[in-house]
This record gives C-alpha cells, structure tokens and sequence, in this order.
C-alpha cells in the first residue's frame, strides 16, 4: 500500500464527513496534514525522558508489537471556527462546539483509518481509543499526540506548549499505528521549538496568564479551563466537559501557517 492510499482515505473522511461540521453550518476542520514515523525510530525512547512526557510514555510497540509505523494527522481549524474566538474573553461556542464534537469526528476518524487498514488485512489500532490508554493529573497521558506529530514530522512546540505546522496551530491532532512499513516523513527541524518566534502573542491572549517567557503552566491552564463559576461562562454550554479556551491558538501570527522569523 502506498503512503497516498493513506492520505486519501483520511482526507476524503475529513472533507465529505456530515459529522465534520456543526448541524450542516460550519466545518470543524479543513484538509488536514498527515505525516509517518518509523515505529522503531529512537525518538519515541526520548520521548520517555521525565522533562519530555515522563516514563509512562508507551512506546508504539508497547501498544502493538508488531508496529511498523505511526501515522500521524493534524486537522487544522476552519476559518470560521478560528475567527469565531477572536474576541477576548470566554471561548466562542463554535470553539467549543469544535472542541468537543471536533474531537468526537476525530475519534471516528481514528476508527475509519483502523478499519481501513484492516480491510487490508494490516493490524491497527490507535492509542487513545484502547484501554490501556490514561491520563494523569489531567493533561499527563501515556500517549502524546503533539509529540507524535513532532516525531511524524509535521511541526514542532511553541511557546504555549502546541503544535506549529505548515497549516498554524489551530486545530485537533489523532494517530494511527499499524504493522503496515510506510517511509518516515522527513523531519525538517532538529530543533523542538523551531518554528516558534516566541513573540509571546499567545501569552498576551491568555485570560489566565498561564504562558509567560518561561512557557507553559498547565496546572494554571487547566484550573482556569474547568473552571464553570466564572461570570463569563456560557450556562447553555454546561453539557460540555469543562469550557475550553483556545485564546492562544487564535488571533496570534502562528495561527494558521509558520510565523516569518
């Protein structure tokens, strides 16, 4: 099978999908980025480092053996969702309609790639649909998408601890692994932070002060986006899990391509 066979199958699910919009109104995500990393490549080792993920990163053969390689996608946010949260403030609700039932799409995603595959005769599976998959503290999991797709070659860290690609950093990461060899994308950086200019725009769009020129406080980050008491959160949306944000990834030079340096 050949690298576009994948990359067709997972575009086309993004762009003709009904469940990739809001009630038919808007798109969540627009024609996404999709990068390959060997299974085997020593990074993932790396990735095990304490000041990285931490020890309890499993690697893609401790959740398939015979892994060959990860398959990894970003779905970069629609104008319409992006513009929609420039305001200061709460989150706008296409935001966290996208955030939510974006992240759902996502998981179908996953599943479509993985039957795919099967069809195929290939094994697949994808790490935060098995249950072995755990976060802890909240927002330390066992499976990083971010870096991931760093791994996959399709963008690095910035400032507020995302992901800058050649699409920005607005937007949903998902991946696949499967006993399928495909090439390794290139990665063209060796630096993490490579295409971060740390003009610290996000830092000024935090509501929560969470991102100074020393990075990211997830701590401060999750307390400020559980937090439904604040005068400013929409009642109307308290079906979702927590009110989300998304103010870093919005209205900043990164937002939707790599920021001239």
């Amino acid at each position: 099978m050949q690298k576009e066979t994948i990359i067709k199958v997972i575009e086309d699910f993004v762009l003709t999908s009904e469940q990739n919009s809001y009630q038919g109104q808007y798109r969540f995500y627009d024609r996404p980025l999709v990068g390959f990393a060997a299974a085997d490549d020593p990074i993932f080792m790396e990735f095990k480092k304490e000041e990285i993920v931490g020890p309890n990163f499993r690697l893609p053969t401790e959740w398939l053996p015979s892994a060959k390689t990860v398959i990894s996608f970003f779905l970069p946010s629609s104008e319409y969702v992006r513009k929609s949260n420039y305001d200061d403030g709460f989150m706008s609700d296409a935001w966290i309609h996208a955030r939510f039932l974006g992240e759902d799409f996502i998981f179908e995603l996953r599943r479509h790639v993985i039957a795919f595959l099967e069809k195929h005769g290939a094994k697949a599976m994808a790490p935060v649909l098995d249950p072995g998959f755990k976060i802890e503290n909240s927002w330390i999991s066992n499976w990083s998408e971010r870096h991931v797709a760093y791994a996959a070659g399709l963008g690095t860290f910035s400032l507020n601890r995302g992901m800058i690609t050649k699409k920005g950093i607005a937007g949903r990461f998902g991946s696949v692994i499967t006993d399928l060899a495909f090439e390794a994308t290139t990665r063209p950086y060796s630096d993490p932070f490579a295409y971060c200019t740390f003009c610290q725009a996000c830092a000024k769009r935090c509501p929560a002060k969470a991102i100074t020129e020393a990075g990211h406080e997830k701590k401060i980050c999750f307390e400020y986006l559980i937090d439904k008491s604040r005068p400013d959160y929409n009642k109307e949306l308290a079906h979702y899990p927590y009110p989300a944000c998304g103010k870093c990834q919005t209205k900043v030079p990164c937002e939707k391509s790599i920021p001239q340096k």
